[in-house]
């Protein structure tokens, strides 16, 4: 996310908080602080994070990846997330099914 000297923004807890409602009708969606940004939770899994500067990111792997290189996603420095493009952000429909690809990543580890 960021250094951990990073100061946490008021805009990250925004986003983060925007988020965890937007994907409650997938279960209990939590969100933490982190080095600066945010950790967004399901059952104690991370799927997803806020980076320090308020941007949202979705885990991927090979299995969906390639939909998100298609939308212009940018990854997300070295860790296997990659930023959730604008058009998905203002669907939630489309926000909850992108998010529940990444929730079966981290639910089959």
């Amino acid at each position: 996310m960021a250094k951990k000297s990073t100061k946490f923004s008021p805009k990250v807890s925004e986003v983060a908080e925007d988020i965890v409602e937007r994907l409650a009708p997938l279960g209990p969606v939590s969100w933490k602080k982190m080095f600066g940004g945010a950790g967004i939770f399901l059952d104690g899994k991370m799927f997803a994070l806020v980076n320090h500067d308020g941007y949202a990111h979705l885990k991927v792997n090979d299995s969906n990846r390639d939909r998100y290189e298609s939308a212009g996603s940018a990854k997300f420095a070295n860790m296997p997330y990659y930023s959730i493009p604008s058009e998905v952000l203002a669907d939630d429909a489309l926000l909850q099914e992108w998010a529940a690809a990444s929730i079966r990543l981290v639910k089959t580890r």
